[in-house]
């Protein structure tokens, strides 16, 4: 990446209106990409035609006409979605006639952020390599930016997104089924209400109507506590929380009970064992995930790929591996080449109905076996973050630690990113016994880097 970094790891993210979320810089970054992604066209000077998208903040239209006349300006012709969701957004990028994808949305984030998310016409996200050459233009643009026209509309675009999730759902049929359903007043909100109706469910939907600053407030996937309580109000069988851009799926069962990615997983892994659908009994999960993961998929003989945080990590791994689920504690469920690898929360709540009807059991019921281990975290203030690796006093504790723990346990060290603190995670069986690792792997930290106090 060039020195001054814009892309982050999941695209361009800020407060809106600020920094490179002003709306002149967007105009420029939308030339920019359409300067570095038309380059390799084959037909040059034919206008081409790019689709653009917003979730339910107040900011995304004007950004969303901000980066379609930059893009007009390098000769591509932008049309909007509206209000969408960053998989669908994805999915329709791939499957129309469109050369580039771009979504406005900060996901989970508050009203005031926002963010872009840039996919190539396969539906996937820009390689490290074309987001410097973007970079590198941004930080050198020419004297005269040429800018062109904003963007047409597309409303039809939403039928072909719910057709697309209703072919997935194909034998599904909720007719009765009572479900809960939080929107996040985010992207999800029209689609999402209409996806599980059409399937026959009786929809409680919540969180359904953005305003434009109500999106990620107190609902949606990272504060579920009032879905909770619609769930056991109402009866449902289901609770289904979205975030704000729709790609992360939280359930909660018909007692109320949360079941987060790992569950998801667990539920969605040993189905697919007992039916024998996987060719390599697989699946993909992040240093994230609760070693009770992967205790109850070693029951059905399905084995894990850990890798670092991040979905693009995942997705990697899915495709070198050539594996079929993957995912992230948050609730981000990647379902392999059957989505082209795009992580969608209505999809994968429609993954799990459809196991609760085969197997004819209740949520709680098929989430059962994933039992989390206990969690010991600690942070440890440092003067100094030399790698935790390459300290042979701390390496060896460590590795007598995890030998002690066997395969149900593990010990996680890393830095913070923002603040000067080692963390230090323990997980295992035994909660006193992790507690004392964890102390004595902490006070190790403290004795070789520790802060003065």
């Amino acid at each position: 990446m060039s020195a001054q970094s814009i892309f982050g790891t999941d695209g361009i993210r800020g407060r809106a209106g600020e920094g490179w979320l002003a709306l002149d810089k967007v105009t420029r970054l939308g030339w920019a990409l359409g300067v570095v992604l038309g380059k390799d066209q084959p037909q040059p000077g034919k206008i081409r035609p790019v689709l653009l998208g917003h979730d339910g903040r107040r900011s995304g239209p004007d950004l969303v006409e901000a980066l379609a006349r930059g893009l007009s300006g390098a000769g591509f012709a932008a049309s909007t979605a509206g209000l969408t969701t960053t998989p669908g957004l994805a999915w329709l990028t791939l499957n129309g006639d469109f050369q580039l994808g771009a979504m406005v949305s900060a996901s989970h984030n508050p009203a005031d952020d926002n963010g872009i998310k840039v996919f190539s016409s396969a539906g996937e996200k820009l390689s490290d390599a074309l987001q410097e050459q973007i970079e590198e233009l941004l930080l050198a643009p020419p004297e005269e930016l040429p800018t062109g026209a904003g963007p047409s509309t597309a409303p039809e675009l939403e039928e072909e997104y719910l057709d697309h999730l209703l072919r997935h759902a194909q034998g599904l049929r909720l007719d009765g089924v009572v479900v809960a359903l939080d929107c996040a007043n985010g992207g999800g909100s029209r689609v999402a209400p209409r996806l599980f109706g059409r399937l026959g469910a009786q929809v409680c939907s919540m969180a359904s109507e953005p305003d434009g600053e109500n999106i990620n407030e107190n609902c949606g996937s990272t504060y579920p506590e009032r879905l909770i309580e619609e769930v056991r109000s109402a009866g449902a069988r289901i609770g289904i929380a979205l975030d704000g851009d729709g790609d992360r799926c939280i359930l909660v069962d018909e007692s109320g009970e949360l079941v987060h990615g790992d569950g998801i997983m667990t539920v969605l892994a040993r189905h697919a064992a007992t039916q024998g659908s996987y060719k390599d009994p697989r699946i993909v999960a992040t240093v994230m995930s609760n070693r009770g993961l992967h205790r109850a998929l070693r029951e059905v003989g399905v084995g894990v790929v850990e890798v670092g945080v991040g979905d693009r990590q995942v997705v990697e791994a899915l495709r070198n591996e050539n594996l079929q689920l993957g995912g992230e504690q948050s609730g981000h469920i990647i379902l392999g080449d059957e989505n082209h690898f795009i992580g969608d929360g209505a999809l994968t709540a429609l993954h799990v109905l459809r196991v609760m009807q085969a197997e004819g059991q209740s949520l709680s019921s098929l989430a059962a076996p994933y039992q989390p281990m206990p969690q010991i975290l600690l942070n440890v203030p440092v003067t100094e973050k030399p790698s935790l690796g390459e300290m042979p006093e701390i390496v060896d504790l460590v590795r007598s630690i995890e030998k002690q723990l066997g395969a149900d346990g593990r010990v996680l060290l890393r830095y913070s990113g923002t603040e000067d603190l080692a963390r230090v995670m323990v997980e295992g069986t035994d909660l006193e016994f992790i507690k004392a690792r964890a102390l004595e792997i902490a006070e190790r930290i403290e004795r070789e880097i520790g802060a003065v106090t």
